[in-house]
């Protein structure tokens, strides 16, 4: 079983960089996101009688949510 590091051993530096770089990247936008949704969370327990709502909203249609008329 090959590890990760085999992967590197045949790339010339830039591509190594670049594939080090895609990785780092993909780490980053994860705790973003993850940062995003955690701080999202918190405004919500702010109003917990939202949470109490949300589940009906989540059976509408998007544009009864949106606010737009139905047609």
């Amino acid at each position: 079983m090959s590890q990760p590091r085999d992967a590197y051993v045949n790339l010339d530096a830039r591509a190594r960089r670049k594939v080090q770089d895609e990785r780092r990247m993909h780490f980053r936008r994860a705790i973003e996101s993850y940062d995003e949704q955690r701080q999202l969370h918190a405004q919500l327990m702010e109003y917990p009688d939202l949470l109490m709502i949300s589940p009906l909203l989540d059976g509408l249609p998007a544009r009864h949510q949106s606010g737009q008329p139905a047609h």
